[in-house]
């Protein structure tokens, strides 16, 4: 599928966090447009050399092209997206393969825990093995039908809509399984290890 071209009709995944009555968390303003954070500038990616390695406690290392990776099943989630800095977004729509879609491509070993997201330029995010495979979190090449821009994480990005957005890594390279938890670049710069935004897990001091 050309990479400019609307995903075709997928599965739909709802984000539990979607039916609270207030979708909200404390702290949090709504907004209709999509702020740009990051650190560092933008990433050029070619796609042509783009490749996402699962490596770690897995039997056996897998390694996808892009070519590869955008042909795996994919769904569509409707999520609501929160970011530390205080902005909500709500009624978003990615697409992309599901996390689970793509670790089923390799055996991980029960010792795995943890994940930690590597990405361009030597980003690095941590997660609980549980919250990456939850039910709505997937890799997304696309967003409301159009492809993800560069600012936004393109080629490919992380959604993990229940945890502050942070934890959504963009330009993702890599999934490191791990037995224990290891902070990543903004957890080791004071963010909190888990990021759960009802629960204002903001900062780890």
């Amino acid at each position: 599928m050309p990479e400019n071209s609307i995903p075709p009709t997928r599965p739909t995944i709802v984000s539990p966090d979607t039916h609270r009555v207030r979708r909200i968390p404390p702290g949090q303003s709504e907004t209709r447009k999509w702020p740009v954070l990051h650190y560092g500038s933008v990433p050029h990616v070619d796609t042509s050399a783009w490749t996402l390695r699962m490596f770690g406690l897995v039997k056996q290392e897998k390694q996808f092209t892009f070519q590869q990776f955008s042909a795996l099943p994919s769904v569509n989630v409707q999520c609501d997206i929160h970011c530390v800095t205080r902005w909500s977004r709500l009624n978003n729509t990615f697409s992309g393969p599901s996390t689970r879609t793509v670790a089923a491509r390799v055996d991980i070993l029960p010792a795995a825990k943890f994940v930690l997201l590597h990405c361009e330029q030597g980003f690095t995010t941590n997660l609980p093995l549980d919250a990456f495979l939850s039910e709505d979190a997937l890799f997304a090449l696309y967003h409301d039908n159009a492809p993800l821009t560069p600012e936004h994480g393109y080629p490919v990005r992380l959604v993990v809509p229940r945890l502050y957005f942070w934890k959504s890594a963009k330009w993702v390279r890599g999934v490191e399984f791990l037995a224990e938890d290891i902070p990543g670049f903004w957890e080791q710069n004071g963010y909190h290890m888990h990021g759960d935004p009802w629960d204002e897990e903001r900062f780890s001091f």
